[in-house]
């Protein structure tokens, strides 16, 4: 079965994710040091985000960009993945290193470059969970 139903819910549930960790204080600036345009591809359900962490932000109170959808920005990296490897790696439960190796997650340009960002993404694994009990999603929460 899917963690999500469709791309709508994958926007709403990931999209409240993003907007927290764009926002972060604690996480965001560390992520923005990597001066990088991160592009997640989602299969099942499909979905697109961009996390632009190169270019000054947009909005007032953000470190970055999230855009969902198709964009013109060209991110420095690519990441295809089951939106249901990337519910478990939100949670912790996917090693990055060996998603890549069995192809869980393809990942295209320099991987160096995401496996600088991983200790900057820890906090991320309990705000997850977190943020899935508080919109009444506790059926997500895998920890």
């Amino acid at each position: 079965m899917a963690y999500f139903k469709d791309e709508a819910e994958l926007q709403q549930i990931l999209g409240q994710l993003y907007d927290r960790v764009k926002s972060d204080a604690q996480i965001a600036p560390r992520i923005c040091e990597g001066k990088i345009v991160i592009q997640f591809r989602y299969d099942d359900p499909k979905g697109i985000v961009t996390i632009d962490a190169a270019h000054p932000p947009t909005q007032p109170g953000a470190y970055c960009d999230v855009t969902w959808g198709e964009t013109s920005l060209k991110p420095d990296v690519e990441m295809s993945m089951k939106a249901d490897v990337a519910h478990q790696f939100w949670h912790g439960k996917v090693n990055l290193m060996a998603a890549l190796t069995r192809r869980q997650i393809i990942a295209k340009g320099p991987i160096p470059k995401i496996l600088k960002l991983l200790p900057a993404v820890e906090p991320v694994y309990t705000m997850y969970p977190k943020l899935l009990r508080e919109i009444g999603r506790e059926d997500l929460a895998l920890t």
